[in-house]
């Protein structure tokens, strides 16, 4: 899981008190039939209600660099009767799940703590399709929240969407989403 933290304490069900995953799938547009490459997936927490939006015509593809996340989220999927994602354990920077399949990449929480946050967005932007977009899902930048990263370690949305330009993305739409993040939309260029 990225992030550090142990996956009880970062899947825990307060977390789905202000992070609503279901909701935030809807506002980025996921629909049955679509493919999803969740990057930083950690033990499916997006992973899992997308495999179920996506449904059997769609796929899901969640990659994290902990194994121990990936089995916690194939377990999960098990349990949930869900044949229709495929993991793998490997660096957002350099794991290419798939060329040109996803609708949607999302990056949830993540974008901050990857060593080469433009080397992964690039490599994401390899994964879409023609038509595809980014969701990129990340802790606003304020001291004294409860929840999150460390202050110094945020991107605000302004740093996120530098990144996303350099990466050849154009942020099309951003939203704040709950008390402790922001959304924004892109797409290649």
């Amino acid at each position: 899981m990225v992030g550090g933290g142990s996956l009880k304490d970062y899947n825990h069900a307060e977390r789905r008190l202000w992070q609503d995953a279901p909701a935030i799938l809807s506002q980025i547009g996921l629909k049955p039939g679509d493919t999803l490459a969740d990057i930083g997936s950690g033990d499916g927490y997006f992973s899992i209600p997308a495999a179920k939006v996506v449904g059997n015509s769609g796929k899901v593809y969640a990659l994290d660099l902990s194994a121990e996340a990936i089995a916690e989220l194939k377990a999960a999927a098990s349990i949930a009767g869900l044949n229709n994602i495929q993991t793998a354990v490997g660096e957002a920077e350099t794991t290419l799940l798939c060329k040109g399949c996803a609708d949607v990449v999302l990056m949830a929480n993540v974008l901050h703590d990857f060593a080469d946050p433009v080397a992964a967005l690039k490599n994401a932007r390899l994964m879409l399709k023609p038509g595809g977009r980014l969701a990129n899902l990340d802790w606003k930048k304020e001291k004294d929240q409860l929840h999150g990263p460390p202050f110094a370690k945020r991107f605000d949305q302004e740093k996120a969407t530098a990144l996303l330009n350099q990466a050849g993305f154009k942020v099309m739409s951003s939203a704040l989403v709950g008390p402790f993040h922001y959304l924004l939309i892109a797409e290649p260029v």
